[in-house]
């Protein structure tokens, strides 16, 4: 998709996601290989895209969202549920990147607006939000659809 400096952002695949999976483990979220690879896969098949940022070896970074429509607009959303680069390779302008081509595929799906879901115990993600144009807007909450034992 796009290429800077021997840098390639391009959709992510079953086949990449245990290199996936290995930066997602620095980012602490332990998924296996296979999982991983079935749920790419169901991106794919979703209104969604994941894209990775590729650099000499394995995935530098990886950015997953989705997008839905919503009442008070009449084009879609689009929301980043994951924006992660290696920590080795932060300072790069990989996020940027990353960002830039999630933006446009957002503008290709037909989304008027892109949000990014952030933790609070994430300044430096906080502050990267706000540098490329980000406005806060409140905070959320999540309740699991199973029963708690």
């Amino acid at each position: 998709m796009t290429s800077r400096y021997g840098l390639e952002i391009r959709a992510a695949t079953a086949t990449e996601a245990p290199g996936l999976a290995d930066l997602l483990a620095t980012a602490g979220f332990a998924i296996d290989a296979h999982d991983l690879a079935e749920r790419l896969v169901a991106l794919r098949q979703a209104s969604a895209t994941a894209l990775m940022a590729l650099q000499w070896g394995p995935p530098s970074g990886l950015v997953v969202m989705h997008w839905y429509p919503t009442l008070e607009a009449a084009r879609p959303r689009a929301q980043i549920s994951t924006l992660l680069v290696n920590a080795d390779e932060r300072r790069r302008g990989i996020g940027r990147l990353l960002l830039k081509a999630a933006a446009q595929a957002a503008r290709v799906a037909g989304c008027g607006e892109l949000e990014i879901i952030t933790r609070s115990d994430t300044p430096a993600l906080c502050e990267f939000c706000r540098a490329t144009g980000f406005a806060e807007a409140g905070s959320r909450f999540i309740r699991s659809l199973r029963k708690q034992g």
